[in-house]
């Protein structure tokens, strides 16, 4: 997966916005304004993924390219290294995971709000 795929796999989920609140090279995907991807756009190295916790320990043992969230709460988030021993397959459903902890977490206003858009 490249950045540009990332990118157009983010932003094509519902309530999506991108943006550079950290600084120029940090981008931000937030669905109802809560992070759920964070990536460098220099080398694109790695994404950083919400998680469910227990879900977070068993990829980290499974797999040597999924880490402890860098920068980020170890217990909820995940850094998932785009090294290439991932599948897109699995890439995306971390992706889908992470976009769904988000959701589940906003509140049910929010929620009807996104599933309801203007």
């Amino acid at each position: 997966m490249n950045i540009e795929t990332f990118r157009d796999y983010c932003l094509a989920k519902p309530g999506t916005t991108e943006s550079f609140p950290f600084d120029e090279t940090t981008l931000v995907f937030k669905v109802m304004g809560k992070i759920f991807a964070i990536t460098g756009i220099e080398t694109f190295a790695s994404i950083n993924l919400k998680c469910d916790p227990d879900k977070a320990i068993e990829l980290r043992e499974e797999y040597l390219a999924i880490r402890p969230g860098y920068h980020m709460s170890k217990k909820h988030w995940n850094t998932v290294d785009m090294d290439g021993s991932l599948s897109q397959s699995l890439i995306n459903e971390l992706i889908d995971h992470s976009y769904e902890m988000v959701v589940k977490g906003l509140s049910k206003k929010a929620q009807s709000e996104l599933l309801q858009p203007e």
